[in-house]
């Protein structure tokens, strides 16, 4: 934990970041940015993509402005309108996404009133036929007639005045649903107006109810709520969808909806109730009493009809019988168009319309303010898991760990949002895993490769690629300290390198120790071993440091007969450069050293020492006595058993008192051929003889060794030994050991 305590602490302090973005004591614009746009495709993702049939928008479009003139039509038109809307197709309920904040003097009354003051106010016949006429082009009058004791919802809006101006109304607000005071001491952050434009006082008395259309647009331009109420001077103001919505349901009461077991003082308004006799219905709202709007698919899912075919009664009666209808625009014209998460594009009506389907549907997606705790916490479970478990794991379990919570976190969250109905964050958990898991991988990426420089620094000359590579992945296992470790030492050296050097000059010879010294060198490196150190045409190697290798003894064993082949396969390109042939013996010993940097103020090394490692270099120099390539110890032996071996002697070396058992590796068992088993088991029986003093019977089958390789040093070594022994006999406690006296 202390060695990753400065990654742990990095991650949690992005934990902490996102926390504080989750609970809004800032935004970071990014997180803010990707939510909403993962809020969009969950979105589109699980449209219906098919239209409510209850709701028909009613829409003044090109068609009807080229039929009926431009637009605002006059009242009588309208007025005509609401009789064919209601007497002819007997429908439910409009409601207008318009306002009709101005008089309409399109009549021409008002020119007549003026002659009648003036040059007319005498002439009597012109003023009884003014008072028979005036019923007829009191356009606001006879609107108002026609929406009176009709299921008609108005439309309004509200704004804010900008800075230092005065503050614009117009027309007449409808009576608010909650009256100052209601939510005194409940910290709700409804929004807020202080102007509007409303419709004439007239309209507005004789229609059901009015409702405001003002959307919420978010930070990109995108309509993805509507506020269900809204402020103006301490009163509470409903939207048109819930105001439609209400009106198609016998205008019941609208109660607010708190979390039940909660007090006064917790964080606000989660729902709105409509009392119905049917059965209430619940309208979720956020923390700023906005409802997520439903949308059932892209602009046109909802059922289109021209104003200028109802006018004309050229819609067929079924087609708007019973239904809730919306009057608005789709004509570019008339600037009615909002960009939304299913099209750049949408008209405003339709906005409303998807809200009105949702709300009698009871499908608006949920986004309560516990929602804000709730994704608090989630981000402190997944950070917290993350950050504190991520530096503790190797990069592959590292990513799968970090997949798994990315799934988790989506599966979760998806799983709320289809069957919960619950639309919670997902860009912060997303992001937080995402960079948690990239500081982790960033992170343990340069300290791979800054100790992999230093490791590279220390053992690329030494060691293999590939066990660097494994030594910068797990760098606990290196260690630059002497420490006592089991290993296997191998020294090789050129038999004769002095007769050679002295037949090159300079230039020739420091080529030709090149040429055999990096094969060798490769053949090392081939099978793990570290290079300690070249002494002129010696290679001094070790296996089982600076990693530790279960089979230091195998590896090394296999190195040496692998030198002597890959020397043989050099010799006839020697001969071509005029070269001498190149012999070399390898001396091989396991046991206990100590390894780690050895030396002084003025030099050190990565080396080992010990008896094993001087007992490895004695045997590389007595392989020449017995005319072997390799020469293994007995603990060698006995740690590498995969392979056969021929004992060649029972020898006390140079400053070693306890004699050692010595062996040549022949090849890896089964591979070796049967007659060369067949001869070694004739040179053990020949060594027992000798061991024995049986020196008769041990000349004769020397001799017959010598039959079948008349060139093998080692026979022609034991066969002058018998000789020598025959006439100068060592004597009862003899006990077959050979003293070298060299080195």
């Amino acid at each position: 934990m202390k060695k990753h305590a400065l990654l742990m602490a990095l991650g949690i302090s992005l934990v902490l970041l996102f926390m504080g973005d989750a609970a809004r004591l800032y935004r970071l614009g990014f997180v803010q940015f990707i939510d909403a746009k993962l809020y969009d495709y969950r979105m589109r993702l699980t449209l219906p993509n098919k239209a409510d049939d209850r709701i028909v928008i009613l829409d003044i479009d090109e068609k009807s402005l080229k039929e009926e003139g431009r637009w605002p039509w006059g009242r009588d038109k309208l007025a005509r309108l609401m009789d064919e809307l209601f007497d002819h197709y007997g429908v439910v309920v409009t409601g207008f996404d318009v306002v009709f904040a101005e008089r309409d003097s399109s009549s021409g009354l008002k020119v007549l009133q003026e002659l009648g003051r003036n040059q007319l106010r005498n002439v009597a016949q012109f003023q009884s036929v003014l008072a028979q006429l005036k019923p007829h082009l009191e356009y606001d009058k006879l609107f108002a007639d026609k929406i009176r004791q009709r299921n008609v919802v108005l439309g309004y809006y509200f704004s804010n005045s900008e800075h230092g101006s005065d503050r614009s109304v117009s027309g007449v607000l409808p009576e608010p649903v909650f009256a100052a005071g209601t939510f005194k001491g409940r910290p709700i952050s409804v929004m807020r107006w202080d102007s509007y434009g409303a419709n004439l006082p007239e309209l507005q008395d004789s229609a059901a109810t009015a409702g405001h259309f003002n959307p919420v647009v978010d930070f990109d331009g995108e309509v993805r709520r509507i506020p269900m109420i809204v402020e103006y001077n301490g009163a509470y103001y409903e939207s048109l969808s819930l105001a439609v919505a209400r009106a198609a349901l016998g205008m019941p009461k609208l109660s607010p909806g708190y979390a039940p077991g909660k007090d006064k003082n917790y964080g606000g308004l989660e729902w709105l109730t409509l009392e119905s006799s049917q059965g209430d219905l619940l309208v979720p709202v956020d923390a700023e009493v906005g409802a997520l709007v439903p949308y059932r698919g892209a602009r046109g899912t909802f059922r289109y009809i021209s104003a200028a075919d109802v006018l004309h009664e050229r819609t067929p009666l079924a087609e708007l019988q019973g239904k809730i209808v919306l009057v608005g625009t789709s004509a570019p014209g008339l600037m009615d168009m909002r960009s939304t998460p299913v099209g750049e594009v949408y008209p405003g009506v339709e906005v409303h319309a998807n809200m009105i389907s949702g709300i009698l549907n009871q499908n608006v997606k949920q986004n309560p303010p516990y929602v804000l705790g709730a994704n608090v916490l989630l981000l402190l479970v997944v950070g917290m898991v993350l950050a504190i478990l991520l530096p503790l794991l190797s990069p592959m379990y590292g990513t799968l760990l970090s997949a798994g919570m990315l799934l988790l976190e989506i599966v979760f969250n998806g799983s709320l949002w289809q069957y919960g109905n619950i639309a919670l964050p997902m860009a912060g958990g997303l992001i937080l895993a995402l960079a948690l898991f990239a500081l982790n991988m960033t992170f343990g990426y340069f300290t791979t490769e800054r100790t992999k420089r230093q490791i590279t620094s220390l053992f690329g000359q030494y060691v293999p690629s590939e066990v660097v590579d494994e030594m910068s992945k797990n760098p606990e296992q290196v260690s630059m300290e002497g420490e006592s470790r089991e290993m296997t030492i191998l020294f090789s050296d050129v038999r004769g390198f002095t007769t050679i050097s002295e037949g090159l000059d300079p230039k020739e010879l420091a080529l030709l120790m090149n040429e055999f010294l990096t094969p060798l060198s490769r053949v090392i490196y081939g099978h793990r071993g570290t290079i300690d150190k070249y002494m002129g045409d010696c290679i001094m190697a070790f296996w089982g440091a600076p990693l530790p290798e279960a089979r230091h003894a195998y590896h090394a064993v296999l190195s040496g007969l692998e030198m002597q082949r890959t020397l043989s396969g050099l010799q006839p390109h020697f001969r071509e450069r005029g070269w001498p042939p190149i012999h070399v013996g390898v001396g091989i010993n396991s046991g206990r050293v100590s390894v780690g940097n050895m030396g002084s103020e003025v030099r050190v090394a990565y080396t080992v020492m010990g008896d094993a490692v001087n007992l490895a270099s004695r045997l590389e120099g007595i392989t020449k006595e017995y005319g072997v390539g390799v020469l293994v110890g007995e603990t060698t032996r006995e740690a590498a058993p995969e392979f056969v071996y021929r004992e060649l002697d029972l020898v006390r070396v140079k400053g070693k008192d306890k004699p050692v058992a010595i062996f040549e590796p022949l090849g890896l068992a089964g591979q070796v051929e049967q007659s060369v088993l067949e001869e070694v088991q004739l040179f053990h029986q020949a060594l027992d003889m000798y061991r024995k003093q049986q020196w008769d019977q041990a000349e004769l089958q020397l001799l017959s060794l010598l039959k079948m390789a008349p060139q093998a040093r080692l026979y022609q070594v034991y066969a002058e030994r018998v000789a020598h022994y025959r006439n100068t006999p060592p004597g009862e406690k003899w006990d077959g050991v050979f003293v070298f006296k060299t080195k």
